[in-house]
């Protein structure tokens, strides 16, 4: 086995979004991408999933650190104002690098 350092990026965020997020993740390069439905609390309060207009989901992206730093990036500034939106970077190691 020889593991290969990636990045994982999580950004979880309203689900209205979900389309144009996933637009903006492929023309930023990254290969792909995982959704997956979120509920939680935090800033903005329960995010339970009841109403389409509170639901939430987790995008996760496993990219190399400069695709994972761009998207950090443009994230932050297109969203961070006026979205319920958080991101956090992991290192991952996997084992199938070409895929990413």
């Amino acid at each position: 086995m020889n593991p290969h350092k990636r990045k994982l990026l999580t950004v979880v965020t309203e689900a209205a979004l979900e389309g144009t997020l996933v637009r903006e993740i492929e023309s930023l390069g990254a290969h792909g991408y995982t959704i997956t439905d979120a509920r939680g609390k935090g800033d903005h309060g329960v995010r339970d999933a009841g109403w389409e207009a509170s639901a939430n989901i987790r995008i996760e992206v496993v990219c190399d650190a400069d695709t994972a730093r761009t998207l950090a990036t443009h994230l932050r500034e297109h969203y961070y104002r006026n979205y319920a939106m958080i991101l956090y970077l992991s290192e991952v190691e996997v084992l199938r690098p070409e895929k990413f």
